[in-house]
Order: structure tokens, then sequence, then C-alpha cells
């Protein structure tokens, strides 16, 4: 497959929602240790809620269903942490219009436009132990690859290898920067659910798309 259409973006997205729903307790581990603790309970739940909107889309194209995932991220899980996840799909939104389907080039410039909506959101760049850790490194592999099947594992085995390094970092951005040096050795739940999103982006296409 060279090109995803709204009933693969749909699938994208349920794979997403199923993947950080399974790992909702963890995140909130992690997030106990620099926040509030509940950031696998709030993103979990907003993927949830955009799984039942874009199913109840009278029209589910690309950019609808892109625009719902954002308002549902945004809405539902709140603050800070919301608005900067909600972002990544509410600054791409805009590119899907008018498109039925995206080849793999499109696709690393929506990547690349949520990228930049989150990094003028939440003015963080690589090594301030925030999901931009992940992010950044994710989106410029995905760029690289030659095709669709190479990308997602590129940008997956980026994004994973970027959580980690979250884990010797003083957090420079989000709350966790309250807690100086006594942030290190504890991984970045944001960067941790980027990596999650795209471990099941890759998963999905590699059983679903790629036989």
């Amino acid at each position: 497959m060279t090109r995803i259409g709204a009933t693969e973006l749909q699938e994208l997205i349920a794979a997403l929602a199923a993947r950080v729903g399974a790992e909702r307790d963890r995140l909130n581990r992690l997030d106990a240790a620099l926040g509030d603790g509940d950031h696998g309970t709030s993103i979990s739940t907003a993927f949830e809620v955009a799984v039942i909107d874009i199913a109840a889309l009278d029209e589910p194209s690309l950019s609808a269903i892109w625009l719902a995932t954002a308002k549902a991220l945004m809405n539902r899980m709140g603050g800070a942490s919301g608005a900067i996840f909600g972002i990544f799909f509410l600054r791409g939104a805009s590119l899907l219009r008018e498109r039925d389907s995206l080849d793999k080039a499109e696709m690393a410039a929506l990547l690349a436009a949520g990228l930049a909506g989150v990094k003028a959101r939440g003015k963080a760049q690589v090594g301030d132990k925030t999901m931009v850790d992940a992010l950044e490194p994710a989106v410029t592999a995905f760029a690289r690859a030659d095709d669709f099947s190479a990308a997602w594992s590129a940008a997956a085995e980026a994004a994973r290898a970027g959580a980690e390094s979250t884990r010797d970092l003083v957090a420079r951005q989000g709350r966790a920067k309250f807690l100086g040096e006594r942030a290190i050795g504890y991984i970045d739940p944001g960067a941790m659910t980027v990596a999650l999103m795209f471990a099941a982006v890759h998963e999905w296409w590699r059983l679903t798309r790629h036989q």
C-alpha cells in the first residue's frame, strides 16, 4: 500500500487508542514520579473519546478524523498536556482539506506540521525532557525513509530511543522542571506516550498493511 485513506486513518487512530489504553497504568506510574500521576488515564480516555467521535462522523474524511482526534485530546485531557497533544493533530488538520488520501511524503508533512505546532505551543526543544525528545527524532526518521513500511519502523525506533534518553535529563520545560535534578532517572511520560503511539502505528502497519 502506498497511500493512506480515511479508512486507514481511522484504523490508525484506533491503534493509538488501543496501545495507549493498554499502557495506561504504566504511564500513570511514570507521571506519578514527575507530575500528578494521571497522565495515562487522561490520555487513554481522550483517545477512547476520539474513536467514538470518529465512528459517529457522517462523513469521516481525513480532515474530520484528524480534527476529531485533536478536539478529543484538547477537551477531554485538559490542561497543558491536552493542549500540546491536541495541537499536534490540530496543526495538521488544515493540510488534509481537499485530500482523500496521503502518500508517504504527505504523511511526513502532516507529522512535521504537528511537531512544529507542539514546539511552538510548548516552547520545548530536544533535550528539555518533554515529548519533543521522542517526537522530533521520530518525525525526522519518518521523513528520511523511502516508504511507509520503512518510515513507520524507523520512526518507532527513533521515538523509543528518544523517550529512553529523557531518563538522564534534567527537565527544562513542563511541571517536571520544578523537580530539578530529582527528575533524573525517570522517563518523561509524554515522551513515552509518543513512543507508544509510533510503536502502535508501526505494529498496525506491519500486521494489516504490509504482508
